[in-house]
């Protein structure tokens, strides 16, 4: 019978889970020598590529001494944590990638907590050791304090511990001892990973943790099996977490090598298998042989903390660069995206205004980015927390922040923090560079990153996760300057905008069609400002004495989605087009904002 071993890789963002990944892969010989293979090639969606970060938990595998084995590289961002929550139950053992000089982050925590409570038996890989501030015994004296914070058992404790270079794919034992090649971590996985547990024997029982789509084969479930063989054209009976049976007719059977699905007559137990041909499948549901068998646990998912109001686009440029317009279609769209997306949670009681619950700030603007690239047309509103009410008192989510800055920038972040409300835990100086670590509510993070990359001139980083719910904090300014608001409508002419830009940064260009209530500006003064950006020079027949001022314009500040999601205010919205992002106010006329203000 076949051997199986299932593994997951977690880590922090950019600590090098899927370039360890490729490493693997192309050692074990899973590509052919002629394939020309991509670097970071498991994050394969355009906006995993473009973000250099990974989104969805995807699998793979290799085959190594007669052994199979399955891998699931996971996402490192805490937005993107339900990827990692309903993959851990397909696993036997995980793999912790730890930057050699960071060390464990918040989102390693996050992860790791995970694994332990489940019984799984980490195995440690500090990455990057080549660095020259690596500091691999600090790493893993702080790891193993979070191992025992985490209430890990003395087995966990025990961790064995690997050192790598995975964009130069070596590997070895002892951080002084590096070899040419990524063997010792094979050797490793295999000493440590326990073959995954086979009942071929038994009737069919799989669960359904992640879902796929083919052009030709349709929907497809992916789920590990844990027991029985499943063949293709076998009919089965999918339950639902909810208790409800429905039968099904199983049309293809698949298997992960390297990045190919091959299709095989057969699956065992043990192994992660995709399936196909039950169109209406979900992540959660158990497929089994034996309609009598009961359902494997629902996959239970942290709540979500923000929310968002996705709207039919309103403004006067409604309907010219997008072809998915309609309030049914997009509440098609989000349907669809609940199927998948377990992470999420949406209400479409009101048929003009849905709100999408989710994770963060990134965890939303990556499902508005990927629904702009479609084609549709929207507005949506500012992220908003989601309180939670315990014996009458209102509590608020809690973040968990790490932040790792030069320390001449060190001031004014401590400053900033201070003033959203955020109580620092730690603070460590190491070559030149600040380490702190801070809990400040969900609430103070909002718009608070691009003011940070600002503040600290774009060499600080800043990452956060959940931690936990408090009593609320108190009132949090979020923003010290107001918008430069469009008075008229026509096109932006750069004598005006010259003139415009000493009231603060613009976000337009010359030549650009505007209507009235669209923001094109910050202004600085901290109130918003009514102005006519389409106003042009007064040409006459009479020469002036002199020559003309000349037109220096400042180039614009350009926002992406997330910096103008992170911008607007409660009574603004970003209007989402295929073709522009723009800032608008959710009343477009002057006397309408006037009198609901009043």
């Amino acid at each position: 019978m076949p051997e199986f071993r299932n593994i997951a890789i977690i880590a922090h963002v950019d600590h090098g889970k899927t370039t360890l990944v490729d490493a693997l892969l192309q050692q074990s010989g899973t590509y052919e020598e002629h394939q020309q293979i991509e670097t970071r090639v498991m994050d394969s969606h355009d906006q995993e590529k473009e973000r250099g970060i990974t989104i969805y938990a995807k699998n793979t595998s290799y085959q190594y001494k007669n052994c199979k084995v399955n891998i699931i590289d996971t996402p490192g961002h805490a937005d993107f944590g339900s990827e990692v929550e309903r993959v851990l139950r397909m696993i036997d053992s995980v793999i912790l990638v730890v930057d050699s000089y960071e060390g464990p982050m918040p989102q390693t925590k996050f992860v790791l907590s995970k694994s332990l409570a489940l019984g799984l038996n980490p195995i440690v890989v500090i990455n990057k050791v080549d660095k020259p501030s690596a500091r691999c015994d600090w790493v893993i004296n702080e790891l193993f304090d979070l191992f025992v914070k985490l209430d890990a058992t003395d087995e966990q404790l025990d961790f064995p511990i690997c050192y790598t270079i995975a964009t130069e794919g070596k590997a070895g034992n002892e951080s002084d001892n590096i070899t040419e090649n990524i063997q010792p971590l094979f050797e490793l996985i295999m000493q440590q990973v326990s073959p995954a547990k086979t009942a071929d024997e038994a009737p069919l029982k799989m669960q359904v943790t992640n879902l796929a789509y083919d052009n030709f084969l349709g929907r497809m479930a992916i789920g590990r099996i844990y027991q029985g063989t499943v063949n293709k054209n076998d009919r089965v009976t999918v339950i639902k977490p909810d208790g409800t049976k429905k039968p099904a007719k199983i049309s293809e059977v698949l298997v992960s090598l390297g990045l190919a699905r091959v299709k095989v007559p057969t699956a065992y137990s043990g192994d992660v298998v995709i399936i196909a041909g039950i169109s209406d499948i979900y992540v959660g549901d158990t497929i089994v042989f034996d309609a009598k068998e009961s359902p494997m646990p629902s996959i239970n998912i942290d709540e979500p903390t923000l929310k968002m109001a996705f709207m039919v686009n309103s403004s006067p440029f409604a309907g010219k660069e997008g072809k998915l317009l309609t309030s049914r279609q997009i509440r098609e769209r989000l349907e669809r995206e609940l199927e998948t997306n377990i992470g999420m949670s949406m209400d479409f009681s009101d048929p003009e205004c849905f709100i999408v619950c989710g994770r963060g700030e990134l965890h939303l603007a990556v499902l508005v980015e990927s629904m702009r690239r479609e084609g549709f047309e929207l507005q949506i509103g500012t992220p908003q927390v989601i309180y939670q009410f315990e014996n009458n008192k209102r509590l608020e989510p809690i973040e968990r922040v790490s932040i790792s800055l030069p320390s001449e920038f060190a001031g004014n972040v401590i400053a900033e923090m201070g003033k959203r409300k955020g109580d620092m835990l730690n603070l460590q100086e190491h070559n030149g560079s600040n380490m702190m670590e801070y809990f400040i509510p969900t609430r103070g993070l909002l718009g608070f990153k691009s003011q940070f990359t600002t503040l600290t001139k774009g060499e600080g980083i800043l990452t956060s996760v959940f931690e936990k719910y408090e009593p609320y904090k108190g009132d949090i300014e979020h923003r010290e300057v107001g918008s430069l608001i469009c008075s008229e409508s026509g096109t932006a002419m750069a004598f005006s905008l010259w003139k415009l830009q000493e009231r603060g940064p613009l976000f337009i260009d010359p030549a650009i069609p505007v209507y009235e209530g669209m923001i094109i500006g910050e202004h600085l003064k901290g109130s918003d400002l009514n102005v006519n950006p389409t106003k042009n020079k007064k040409l006459t027949n009479v020469r002036a004495s002199g020559k003309d001022d000349a037109l220096n314009l400042v180039p614009p500040r350009k926002l992406g989605l997330e910096e103008a999601i992170d911008y607007i205010g409660d009574d603004e919205f970003v209007e989402v087009t295929p073709s522009n992002i723009r800032l608008r106010k959710k009343y477009l006329k002057e006397s309408e904002r006037r009198q609901n203000n009043r």
